[in-house]
């Protein structure tokens, strides 16, 4: 935010001139924002420019100590749950920046459309601004503080709301409670669905009407309105063709297969970004996934049929495994020099997502006949030589596959033993379907799983780090720069 910069200039012009030059001037170099024109072309910064992939992925348990050699000091901080203590590309720091900036470009957007007076042409700009400042505010919340619980989310610290453009020079952000954080993005949220429309020209780089509606599912699966979920995700239907084609996916060139995951084309994907990240070179991290992890995740013992996943993996980099998700594009600053920066394709929100999500939502309205069958239809088609005829979802074999572990999964909400099972077999297939791409920590801190990461040398474990239920670690402390800005740390 350029405070600071805006600032200075104006010290700089009264010092030059006459206080009545001054007055009759624009008091700053921004582009003055007052055409429809130009709030559409401002809301395509309404979306982060920076990555969580890495800093999700590598605080879950997906991850493995495969003692790679690597001097990434954010990849072992985020393995032992520290707090980061770099700046630059997939870094906490510069997510939450981002994140940020994004709902400053909705501020500035929606205060744009209320000086031209609100016309209903305006509408679905209005619309995408406040769905995108909801989802903003929404993933700092869920990274940033404690998980969402209605008995302590009023006094458990959220992070700072913010609604309006800047207009001082410095200001001290309070922090929300987390409950006043939901309620912000639920009112956002269910007033931008009111306006969103797919009028874009490339509707899957903004919030069109799905993917607000997917967004809307994760959000209330979150606060555990399960009728809110399966409203939004009414018009898929009990078997949607638009789910990955896993098939169709192995079959394409192993080089091709990073940009056919990401790419709009794909009917799953619903919002794609194309944010400055290395997500794709994360598998020369040492804290990854690692072979033995792979076995344990995509192994056709986790497969309730006992059969092969079609999840393919592509590479080893010594004992690392690669799916080949993210397709980079390298973006030379200087070609002679080799120096420039990296952005990867990233699929913020997809069907197969908002489909696990209505599945999840059966399973606590107790509708276990709708959930066997669609249960059974997305791992049907994720499953190697599936067979509709003889493999079925039924509550016996899902007891008997995901049995209740005491204390195992704990949400706010109480489970029977029956959805305990469900639920386990439904997180399990999350987290299969977006291994390496930081979805998992959402499900860790929602559902309060233990994790715990060892690191080894030698192939020896020297040190046992555990991420116990309710740890303070859970939420990421506030970046350094912020908290220095006056804005209060998490308690450690």
């Amino acid at each position: 935010m350029k405070n600071i910069q805006i600032a200075l200039s104006l010290l700089l012009v009264i010092t030059l001139n006459s206080c009545d030059e001054f007055l009759s001037e624009i008091p700053d170099n921004r582009t003055q924002i007052d055409t429809p024109e130009k709030i559409s072309e401002l809301l395509v910064t309404a979306y982060p420019d920076k990555s969580y992939v890495l800093i999700g992925e590598t605080m879950s348990d997906n991850v493995f100590d495969s003692e790679t050699q690597s001097s990434d000091v954010d990849n072992r901080q985020s393995y032992n749950w520290e707090m980061q203590t770099q700046l630059g590309a997939d870094t906490e720091a510069d997510f939450w920046n981002a994140s940020y900036e994004a709902i400053a470009a909705s501020n500035q957007a929606l205060a744009a459309i209320e000086e031209l007076g609100s016309p209903e042409s305006l509408n679905p700009q209005k619309g995408e601004a406040l769905v995108a400042r909801a989802y903003n505010h929404f993933m700092l919340v869920s990274f940033w503080s404690n998980r969402y619980n209605p008995t302590t989310a009023s006094t458990d610290l959220g992070i700072p709301y913010i609604t309006k453009p800047e207009t001082e020079l410095l200001v001290t952000y309070k922090r929300n409670s987390v409950k006043e954080v939901f309620d912000f993005i639920e009112k956002d949220l269910t007033e931008g669905l009111k306006y969103i429309t797919n009028n874009y020209k490339e509707p899957k780089y903004h919030f069109n009407v799905d993917a607000a509606k997917a967004f809307a599912s994760r959000f209330y699966l979150v606060k555990g309105d399960w009728d809110k979920v399966l409203e939004y995700s009414k018009a898929l239907g009990s078997k949607p063709t638009t789910l990955r084609d896993y098939v169709a996916f192995n079959a394409a060139p192993s080089a091709q297969k990073p940009l056919e995951y990401s790419k709009v084309e794909q009917s799953t994907n619903l919002l794609v970004a194309y944010p400055n990240s290395t997500a794709r070179r994360g598998y020369q991290n040492r804290f990854y996934l690692a072979d033995n992890r792979s076995d344990e995740i995509l192994g056709s013992e986790t497969n309730i049929w006992g059969k092969s996943w079609l999840i393919f993996t592509s590479s080893f980099y010594e004992n690392n495994v690669l799916i080949p998700k993210f397709y980079e594009y390298f973006k030379y600053t200087n070609v002679t020099a080799g120096i420039g920066e990296a952005f990867t394709g990233v699929v913020l929100l997809s069907n197969d997502e908002f489909f696990l999500n209505r599945i999840e939502a059966h399973v606590m309205k107790n509708q276990f006949d709708e959930a066997n069958a669609e249960l059974q239809y997305l791992l049907g088609l994720r499953t190697a030589g599936f067979n509709a005829n003889t493999d079925k979802i039924t509550e016996a074999n899902i007891t008997a596959m995901y049995p209740v572990v005491a204390d195992e999964y704990t949400p706010f909400y109480n489970l029977t033993p029956v959805q305990a099972s469900y639920i386990k077999a439904i997180a399990e297939a999350r987290r299969r379907e977006f291994i390496q791409e930081g979805l998992r920590w959402f499900d860790v801190k929602r559902f309060n799983l233990v994790v715990e990461h060892v690191t080894k040398e030698n192939g020896q474990p020297v040190k046992t780090n555990v991420l116990i239920k309710d740890d303070k670690r859970r939420a990421l402390q506030i970046p350094q720069r912020a908290s220095d800005s006056g804005i209060e740390k998490n308690p450690r």
